[in-house]
């Protein structure tokens, strides 16, 4: 025969347990169902185009990527995007990631180098010509979607000589599709490459 106190413990405990399950069950339902639906109807209200992941689509209304994720551009008439270290061969925006290599490390001072070499070559500059950083290193995340202003108005020769366009035609582009600073302090001023080559495939031939 149970005890008074042992009898009492008991229902206790019962009594604490049936809490903690109460409790565990009202708040997976409130934050795991109803939190999630509530931030997810208002985001679609309020920034339904950043909610659905930002996409960009051509002038068919094909979604062709997103205006977050940089995508590789090698063709001679477009904006080349700032080099990858994301996945294999780059742009995988399912292994986004950096280098993690150190200013000192030789790998990452060759590859500098080597690609500071081939941007000054693809663009027609001079061997000794300054090259902007974002042309030649890769971004934390591997998939930075835009370049910087003087990165693209370096490119913008290229791109007019493989459109036959002229140079101020390309880069009036450029200079239109530049995002200032957030609120006029944050950030540094910034193009965003494949809204840009968009925009270049959309002119009248």
């Amino acid at each position: 025969m149970s005890t008074p106190n042992l009898t009492v413990a008991r229902d206790t405990l019962v009594q604490h347990l049936r809490t903690a399950l109460l409790m565990t069950v009202v708040l997976l339902f409130l934050l795991g169902v109803v939190y999630p639906l509530l931030m997810t109807g208002i985001s679609q209200v309020v920034f339904p185009n950043q909610a659905n992941g930002s996409l960009v689509r051509d002038a068919s209304g094909n979604v062709v990527g997103s205006s977050l994720l940089a995508q590789s551009f090698a063709q001679p008439q477009y904006f080349h995007p700032r080099p990858s270290a994301a996945g294999t061969d780059g742009y995988d925006a399912t292994a986004s990631g950096g280098s993690n290599l150190a200013a000192s490390n030789q790998k990452l001072i060759d590859s500098v180098t080597d690609r500071a070499a081939a941007y000054r070559a693809e663009n027609g500059l001079a061997d000794d010509a300054q090259v902007p950083v974002d042309a030649v290193t890769t971004s934390a995340s591997g998939l930075d979607p835009d370049i910087s202003p003087a990165n693209a108005l370096l490119q913008a020769s290229r791109v007019a000589k493989a459109r036959n366009m002229s140079e101020d035609q390309v880069r009036s582009l450029v200079n239109q599709y530049t995002v200032g600073r957030t609120l006029g302090v944050l950030g540094e001023p910034r193009v965003n490459v494949l809204k840009l080559n968009l925009a270049l495939d959309g002119r009248p031939a």
